[in-house]
């Protein structure tokens, strides 16, 4: 029988097969203990965007994890192609993943005596915030009770899955009736939210933090954008005061590019439209995405 791929799929030991049939053991420690990396590198129009940055930034968090799927670049590279080609997504979300695994020594503590393992899958092309939420005009509400984890307890340039204070603030926000939320750390700076980074633009100049937050591909993408475009930038710390005094509101992501933010908490931008900057950086980072010297085509199967 043939395999549905549509709706997704993984690459497990070697193996592709439907997502809904992927499975990690019950006690593997990137479960029990989210000792676990993982990056996304996106497949827009049948090419993975950026690939080798993405690529790159997923081995230094596995270095820096003590994390070693006993695979090489070129080997999860040609996994990653593979998973995508089978599933015939020209659209969509890719991750790579290295769990710390399952224990060889039965009732071990020592995550040394654990054996790393590599998986991906993918799905259709995930928006953090969906484009007709964001023609409408996108909100975000800054956390009053949850703050980002500190970086000297969890390192937020390792991509991970230690989600409970996002899941906590999200919960927050979508009581309040805003679409996603951005975290402060304990010195009232603005940190990052739930997939994206947070750019502010004061008088032209994009101002975007320089601490508690992942140094993300579509961020470094965005900085590119502004310097080809003459757009000054600053990545420094930002206060909620400064965020809140912005011209300006966007958020950075892999799952949707550029995505302007009209209002946050009561403070509304722009008379509630998409501010011009941001939109001319969407518009250049959407062509971006088309241009041959950051592009890994897949060579689909027929």
């Amino acid at each position: 029988m043939e395999k549905d791929l549509s709706l997704g799929a993984a690459w497990m030991n070697g193996h592709v097969l439907p997502i809904s049939q992927a499975t990690i053991p019950v006690n593997d420690w990137g479960l029990v203990h989210s000792d676990i990396t993982y990056d996304v590198v996106p497949v827009i129009n049948g090419a993975f965007f950026r690939f080798e940055e993405y690529l790159s930034r997923f081995f230094s968090s596995m270095e820096s994890l003590y994390l070693d799927p006993g695979m090489n670049k070129s080997e999860v590279q040609k996994a990653l192609h593979q998973m995508v080609s089978q599933s015939g997504l020209r659209d969509s979300y890719v991750a790579m993943v290295c769990s710390r695994g399952r224990p060889k020594i039965p009732g071990s503590r020592d995550p040394r005596d654990c054996e790393n393992h590599f998986f991906a899958w993918c799905v259709p092309y995930v928006h953090v915030i969906k484009p007709e939420i964001i023609d409408q005009g996108a909100t975000a509400w800054i956390s009053q009770n949850v703050y980002r984890i500190p970086e000297e307890s969890v390192n937020p340039r390792v991509k991970n899955y230690h989600w409970g204070d996002f899941t906590q603030g999200i919960f927050e926000a979508k009581d309040n009736k805003y679409e996603t939320v951005i975290l402060l750390d304990f010195d009232g700076n603005v940190t990052e939210g739930p997939g994206f980074n947070v750019f502010a633009i004061k008088d032209g100049v994009l101002i975007t933090p320089d601490r508690g937050v992942l140094a993300g591909v579509s961020r470094k993408t965005v900085l590119e954008i502004a310097d080809y475009l003459g757009i000054g930038t600053s990545i420094r710390p930002l206060s909620v005061d400064e965020l809140l005094a912005a011209d300006e509101v966007f958020l950075s992501s892999s799952g949707g590019g550029v995505i302007p933010i009209v209002r946050v908490n009561e403070t509304i931008y722009g008379n509630g439209v998409k501010g011009p900057i941001s939109v001319r950086l969407n518009e250049t980072y959407w062509q971006w995405t088309t241009l041959e010297k950051y592009r890994d085509p897949i060579n689909y199967i027929a």
